[in-house]
């Protein structure tokens, strides 16, 4: 009786940090501004403001979007760079995606080879492991990072295709 309670207790840890990154809110002065089209094609946080080339007094962040916008943001940004940080990239990721799991440390091998002048979408399967992803390459100094609210989950059901 002993020996299956602590295999409960085990197990139910288990799940519980399996999951712990699902429930995570963003970090303090993340943006929560949904992303539109600008006049241009572009995307920016409101719909009347262009993306600016201007350099930002403020402390670089990324932004947070919502599957909608994600989608318009790839469909509108051909050269985009897509980021699964997870471990299930081989059951399934966002159509061009490129697997860095944060886990082994293949995204912080991979920062240095990346383009910074690009746009990148960052996702997972939970948002602790994507803000992660998201945070290091601004901490890296890359400029256009976007993070997928909701990740891989609210992509699928939004009836977004994926690939295998």
């Amino acid at each position: 009786m002993t020996r299956r309670l602590i295999i409960t207790i085990i197990m139910i840890a288990a799940i519980l940090v399996l999951a712990a990154g699902c429930q995570t809110a963003p970090a303090a002065g993340e943006s929560q501004e949904p992303m539109s089209p600008s006049p241009e094609g572009t995307m920016s946080a409101a719909a009347e403001e262009p993306v600016s080339a201007q350099p930002s007094t403020q402390a670089a962040a990324y932004t947070d979007i919502s599957v909608e916008d994600a989608k318009k943001l790839i469909d509108l940004t051909p050269d985009i760079v897509i980021i699964d940080v997870s471990p299930y990239y081989d059951d399934g990721h966002l159509p061009g995606a490129v697997s860095y799991y944060l886990g082994d440390g293949s995204l912080d091998e991979a920062i240095p080879m990346l383009d910074k002048t690009k746009t990148y979408l960052v996702y997972c399967h939970g948002d602790e492991p994507s803000i992660a992803g998201a945070t290091k390459l601004v901490e890296a100094g890359f400029a256009m990072v976007y993070r997928l609210e909701g990740n891989y989950g609210a992509w699928v059901a939004a009836g977004y295709p994926v690939e295998k």
